[in-house]
């Protein structure tokens, strides 16, 4: 208490001199002592500190100055504890740590790329054990062992207010994670656990999927870029069949390949839970593809299927488009950096027709060209739920252009469709504007190269746009 009286005294001679002539004005004397300045004068200098040095070093320093932080605005609507000062030392994490542990108003704080290390997170440990405001704990990126991570999963097994847990990009390894499913059997109240980057291993996703079997609270779990294979995704495809919390699972960038896709579409054929399932990079072709599409036969939760950067093919896209046609519950698929061509673009078309759930379709880079356009714009005069179409880096020029403008003329649904970095100059613009003087109802956002379309065409384009996002607000 001493230290933090000595630090609030310490700023104010250095901010007195900015403020001296207001405090002559206001006490009609030469300087002031702390405890008999103007509450509008120790607002002046609490305006001039960081949220880090507001928080540290101003609470329980006297009575009066807590009533004088009571009653000052910012402090009153400070629920984030957002560290972004250049470096923090080892004192100034401890004088952080434990200025949260009587700290009402706190509910996130972010840590992420400070090197606070294993004493940084034993003192975060020490906070979990008192705070009972913290929901969100962000320790991305801070040189974190599986020494911290213990520390910290001891304090998750009794505290009751932590929701959110951030641990990406430390090195957690296989022991860190078995701490962490230590506490994951036995916390109640953890939803989301971000383990991207953390290198457990197949050992650790043993555990973590061990654990998983018997949690009750998760919801989202990160596991990005961890060297899970197939085996580990057979782990907790297994898990998955018992677990009915967990909503959000992203297993980006893990070489699972076609076998580990086959054991999580066989989780999904009986999990009722997951929403979303990220497979971003996960080394799965056709084959993989079409255990999926097995999956969503009967699957009746997912909403979002994200398969960016893998090697579907069109064959992967005609299996995927199987389903398609008859899944009510699907509304995003991403299928980005996917060499599905014009034929896989026509198997989606053809899915499309029939489709009523699907909003939102991603095929950035999937090589679909004109003559995929075409087929796209078929499926689109009949759908009636698509809202966002993005075709980026697809080689389509001015002929795709016209097919797809042709659609939107009879299409109520589309509100953005993406055309960037493909070859459409300013005939395909043309196309577009009598399109869009046709269709004045839905689509509000047209992406495009603008600065190979003449200045006119963009003009009337981006008024075309403005118009209907006008009469959307209406």
């Amino acid at each position: 208490m001493d230290m933090n009286k000595r630090k609030f005294q310490e700023t104010f001679n250095s901010t007195e001199y900015n403020v001296d002539n207001e405090a002559k004005r206001i006490t009609h004397q030469g300087s002031a002592s702390l405890l008999t300045l103007p509450i509008e004068l120790v607002h002046m200098i609490f305006d001039k500190l960081d949220d880090f040095t507001i928080i540290c070093s101003l609470c329980q320093v006297c009575t009066r100055l807590n009533m004088i932080l009571d009653a000052y605005p910012r402090y009153q609507t400070l629920t984030v504890g957002h560290i972004n000062r250049r470096k923090i030392s080892s004192t100034q994490v401890e004088e952080l740590t434990d200025a949260l542990k009587t700290n009402t108003t706190i509910t996130k704080c972010i840590v992420n790329g400070y090197y606070i290390g294993d004493y940084g997170a034993k003192l975060f440990a020490d906070t979990l054990r008192n705070n009972k405001t913290l929901i969100t704990l962000d320790l991305f990126r801070t040189t974190i062992t599986c020494i911290g991570t213990e520390h910290l999963t001891l304090a998750l097994l009794n505290n009751t207010t932590l929701t959110t847990l951030d641990l990406g990009h430390n090195g957690i390894h296989e022991l860190g994670a078995h701490h962490l499913a230590s506490a994951l059997r036995n916390n109640c109240t953890l939803t989301t656990l971000n383990l991207e980057h953390v290198e457990i291993g197949k050992l650790g996703i043993a555990s973590l999927a061990d654990a998983l079997r018997k949690n009750t609270a998760l919801i989202k779990l990160n596991l990005t870029e961890n060297s899970i294979n197939d085996k580990g995704a057979q782990y907790l495809a297994d898990a998955l069949q018992n677990n009915q919390t967990l909503t959000t699972l992203n297993m980006n960038s893990n070489p699972i390949g076609d076998l580990g896709a086959q054991h999580l579409s066989g989780a999904l054929k009986n999990n009722m839970t997951i929403t979303t399932l990220m497979l971003v990079e996960n080394a799965i072709g056709s084959l993989g593809a079409q255990y999926l599409s097995d999956a969503l036969q009967n699957n009746t939760t997912l909403t979002t299927l994200d398969m960016t950067s893998n090697t579907i093919g069109d064959l992967g896209a005609q299996h995927l488009s199987g389903p398609l046609k008859n899944n009510t519950t699907l509304t995003k698929l991403n299928l980005r950096l996917n060499n599905i061509e014009h034929l896989g673009a026509q198997y989606l078309s053809d899915a499309l027709r029939n489709n009523n759930t699907l909003t939102k379709l991603n095929l950035v880079s999937t090589g679909i060209g004109n003559l995929g356009a075409k087929h796209l714009c078929d499926a689109l005069r009949n759908n009636n739920t698509l809202t966002k179409l993005e075709l980026a880096a697809n080689d389509i020029g001015n002929l795709g252009a016209q097919h797809l403008a042709g659609a939107l003329q009879n299409n109520t649904n589309l509100i953005e469709l993406d055309l960037a970095y493909n070859e459409i100059r300013d005939e395909g613009a043309e196309h577009f504007v009598m399109a869009l003087q046709e269709n004045t109802q839905t689509l509000t956002i047209l992406m495009l190269d603008w600065y190979f379309i003449k200045q006119n065409l963009r003009i009337r384009l981006k008024n075309l746009l403005k118009y209907n996002k006008k009469l959307r607000d209406l």
